[in-house]
């Protein structure tokens, strides 16, 4: 057996920050060697960040890729660095005609880099097509299989989906009798993933025969979310690593490993994949030592998380990523003293700090007492900044203008809120989040122009039922933490979260008057939006038909006003963005 000590940097790019995510390669390759480590590993596509969508296209973005990695790898070496064989995803370009693409095709694609060299150049196997990803539409598939001899161990590479797919590079590294398989990722977040994850992970490291390293990236790019949650496994799929999630981190496993059979030596020979396609395995030697003797250092093991923290981690994490990585300083929202307002800015003031959280006050001729008080104490018990600005002469003006009633005088009343809060963010440089959740969003209660106005949707993706829950878990969680600021004990006044839900904009208006109870049309739309249930099935489900006929009718007359609502983070497996993508002019309906 041979010790292999390695580090898996989990680190948070930005998309299109070459400069920036090179120096991220920089710092965590000598933080790893300081730490006596024999490689590092860096996650998928790190120099570019991740997913770069159609910049993939564009040859100037391809090319400046491929520039960074040279230079990097040159910069590595200048800097006392060269001796460690470093691991990075980027984008390259196909030289060579390949899937009936032109020579220039986009490869999404890992190197290894040594000695101020690109020593090896490989490109993910399996190419994802479904939920989030549009692989398929950028990049040629690989068929190399890089295999790197460092300390006497051979430590075969693939890229992320290589591991979803059956056959292709671990059917690969089984027949290399490779001692380690590292896999690079751009994973990204929803809800128990973790759980799935190991379980694959332990899989194909039980089929490939030798253990496996996985390094995910972590932070937010736009609607996503990456949860880091890099693990180490051994040959039986036993965990012996596992990072933080939600963090940057480096982490650190000494791992005892077979050692390379001194017969196999460099070159290039193909192999079966297994999924009907031949890999072409490419070995090359770094080192055969040194070798370390006594015991091996324990390695981390993070505590996993509860569900509401993990979903909690998502939001903040989505939030202080679009709002840093896009250049705002500061973030204001509406505070109506109702729940989804109340989680949106306690999210805002982990994420970013109650100083950078702005909340106007718009109460109408409508809004209750109790909610203006409500609001007024959540903005004590957080430090957030507040003014009120009453919305009643407003209103009243527009109607000297206009004759609107029932609905469109509703709706007017959110449009005002929205233009002043849209006129603050112009004035002041804010970013404006939106607070609505996914069961209003689902059936389009939600105003066009009021209420779904601003840059991005800290909750649109949670149903209001799990806005309940969170905002429950947020109020006995004590900070400072990994994603938490120290706003006190229950920093969501409890009468907000036990209120009957009602958007107060009529007399004695409840939420109950036009919709279901949440619980039960959040049941519903979990099955219809997340599932694809169609009427038929959902009646099968138990669903009442009525109320099925109805919800459907609802949801699918919304998706107008759903493709203007901004982005926000996803944690479901289906949110309503890149995941989700219907007609909006469809004359279909699930029952005729």
């Amino acid at each position: 057996m041979a010790r292999l000590r390695i580090a898996l940097a989990q680190v948070n790019p930005t998309v299109g920050d070459l400069g920036g995510n090179a120096e991220l390669v920089v710092s965590g390759a000598r933080r790893a060697l300081e730490a006596g480590a024999d490689l590092a590993a860096f996650p998928e596509m790190v120099l570019t960040g991740y997913p770069v969508e159609d910049l993939a296209l564009r040859g100037s973005f391809a090319e400046a890729s491929r520039r960074c990695l040279v230079e990097l790898a040159a910069r590595l070496a200048a800097e006392g660095l060269g001796e460690l064989p470093v691991a990075v995803g980027y984008l390259d370009r196909r030289e060579t005609a390949a899937a009936g693409q032109p020579p220039g095709a986009p490869e999404n694609s890992l190197a290894w880099l040594h000695r101020g060299e690109v020593l090896l150049r490989s490109a993910k196997h399996h190419l994802p097509n479904y939920g989030v990803f549009d692989e398929f539409r950028y990049f040629v598939p690989g068929d190399r299989l890089p295999v790197v001899r460092i300390a006497g161990v051979d430590v075969a590479s693939a890229i992320c989906e290589d591991l979803w797919q059956d056959g292709g590079p671990v059917s690969a590294t089984a027949k290399a009798r490779a001692g380690l398989l590292l896999v690079i990722n751009g994973s990204p977040y929803e809800r128990s993933k973790d759980d799935v994850r190991l379980e694959l992970c332990a899989r194909r490291a039980r089929e490939a025969g030798c253990a496996l390293a996985y390094v995910n990236m972590v932070g937010g790019q736009d609607e996503l979310v990456f949860d880091g949650d890099s693990l180490v496994v051994d040959a039986s799929g036993r965990l012996l690593a596992r990072a933080p999630r939600f963090t940057e981190d480096l982490l650190i496993a000494d791992l005892d490993l077979p050692e390379a059979d001194s017969s196999l030596g460099e070159g290039s020979f193909p192999l079966d994949a297994g999924d009907g396609t031949t890999i072409t395995v490419e070995r090359r030697f770094v080192s055969d030592g040194p070798r370390r003797d006594g015991p091996a250092e324990p390695a981390p093991l993070a505590e996993p998380l509860d569900d509401a923290a993990e979903v909690y981690g998502a939001l903040v994490t989505g939030v202080r990523d679009y709002v840093r990585k896009n250049g705002f300083r500061s973030v204001i929202l509406g505070l109506s003293g109702g729940i989804d307002s109340a989680l949106v800015a306690a999210i805002a003031a982990d994420a970013l700090g109650p100083e950078k959280v702005h909340v106007v006050l718009m109460p109408s001729r409508y809004s209750s007492d109790h909610s203006v008080s409500d609001a007024e104490e959540l903005v004590k018990r957080q430090g957030l900044h507040a003014r009120t600005l009453p919305i009643r002469d407003l209103v009243e003006a527009y109607e000297r203008e206009l004759e609107l009633t029932g609905l469109a005088a509703e709706n007017l009343q959110a449009r005002i809120r929205g233009n002043l809060l849209m006129g603050l963010s112009n004035q002041h440089g804010h970013l404006v989040l939106t607070t609505g959740n996914k069961s209003e969003l689902a059936v389009g209660y939600s105003t066009l122009y009021g209420d779904s106005a601003g840059g991005f949707g800290p909750i649109k993706d949670l149903t209001k039922t799990l806005v309940w829950e969170l905002s429950r878990w947020r109020n006995t969680q004590m900070g400072p933490g990994p994603f938490l600021a120290a706003l006190g004990p229950e920093p969501i006044p409890v009468a907000i979260i036990e209120k009957e839900p009602s958007a107060e904009l009529r007399p004695d208006q409840r939420d109950v008057d036009s919709l279901p109870p949440y619980e039960v049309l959040d049941r519903l739309l979990d099955d219809y939006v997340e599932r694809d249930l169609g009427h038929d099935e959902l009646v099968a489900a138990g669903h009442d038909p009525a109320l099925v006929e109805r919800v459907i009718l609802l949801v699918d007359r919304a998706e107008y006003k759903r493709r203007q609502y901004p982005p926000g983070p996803k944690i479901t497996g289906k949110n309503f963005g890149r995941d989700r993508r219907l007609p909006i002019t469809s004359r279909w309906r699930e029952k005729h």
